[in-house]
């Protein structure tokens, strides 16, 4: 009798379904399986903390010229080298990571943030409202980016890295009104906006509360890559010298710096170029893994 009891006890127990995982904590388990995704965020990572602690670090200052050691090769005084002032390269790449990196983050939020809300409008208000805001996008992308960035930050007076930040952001923000209008199209006729539009409550409310969370995924996958976008556009306005100007230490203007004396001081350039190209791939692969973790069907079991 007592082992009847302790079988039909049991049983409910076994056959009871397991407390399922929210979708944020599958997202975030399915990105710590993610090896590639894992190193992209750790890149990224490890050059914002270079660049938050370069003023405490054991290094050289960026800015001190020393004419009798310019142009010289890597070597163990200058491990990345020195440029046509003397400037100690390795110091200079650290400082860099300063500008390049929190300038492209900041960028992107700003600029996503604008064109989503602008996107978002669009697609749920219709009519003119939809028409002025995708044919004013319609005319931004029919520019080359880095044609419109150069005219724009032109316009605004010539060199300077807020300048061309400004023309970056005008030139990336018709990319998310388009996906962010094109989300809220697929959204709004959905039956729990249908039913939150039943019982009185307001668009503004339907559109913050409802709608926008609902098509926040892609946005959040394309700005992360879009912040070495970003990167990559303000440092070849500062190559042509529409960016910083010195003596910042800004990679795109190092780079330049480094091009103009050709190959037989070739770490002058190649350095910054590497330290570009590594905060794009870490991006490229921690943007390709949260797009795999916010997509159900792209997880890897």
């Amino acid at each position: 009798m007592a082992t009847q009891i302790a079988t039909a006890t049991l049983v409910p127990a076994l056959s009871a379904p397991r407390p399922t995982r929210s979708l944020t904590l599958e997202a975030v388990h399915a990105l710590g399986r993610n090896r590639a995704a894992l190193l992209g965020l750790g890149i990224v990572v490890t050059w914002l903390l270079l660049g938050l602690l370069a003023p405490v670090l054991p290094i050289a200052n960026p800015d001190v010229q020393a004419l009798t050691e310019r142009l010289q090769a890597p070597n163990g005084e200058h491990l990345l080298g020195t440029d046509d002032l003397g400037r100690d390269l390795f110091s200079r790449i650290i400082h860099g990571a300063r500008v390049s990196v929190p300038a492209g983050i900041l960028v992107i939020l700003i600029t996503g943030t604008v064109g989503s809300l602008l996107g978002a409008a669009a697609g749920y208000l219709g009519g003119p409202v939809d028409a002025v805001v995708m044919r004013v996008a319609d005319a931004v992308l029919s520019f080359p980016s880095i044609i419109l960035a150069m005219t724009i930050t032109a316009v605004r007076g010539g060199p300077g890295l807020a300048n061309a930040l400004i023309a970056v952001g005008f030139v990336l923000w018709p990319e998310y009104a388009r996906l962010m209008r094109g989300q809220v199209l697929s959204i709004k006729s959905s039956d729990f906006v249908l039913a939150a539009e039943s019982v009185g409550v307001s668009h503004p409310r339907i559109l913050l509360r409802h709608v926008l969370p609902s098509a926040d995924a892609p946005l959040i996958v394309k700005a992360t890559i879009d912040v070495g976008a970003a990167i990559v556009l303000t440092a070849g306005l500062s190559f042509i010298g529409l960016g910083a100007v010195p003596p910042t230490a800004e990679w795109g203007a190092m780079i330049k710096q480094g091009a103009d004396k050709g190959l037989q001081y070739w770490w002058y350039a190649l350095v910054p170029g590497i330290a570009i190209m590594s905060v794009v791939m870490g991006l490229n692969f921690f943007g390709d893994g949260l797009r795999d973790a916010l997509d159900p069907r792209r997880r890897v079991r």
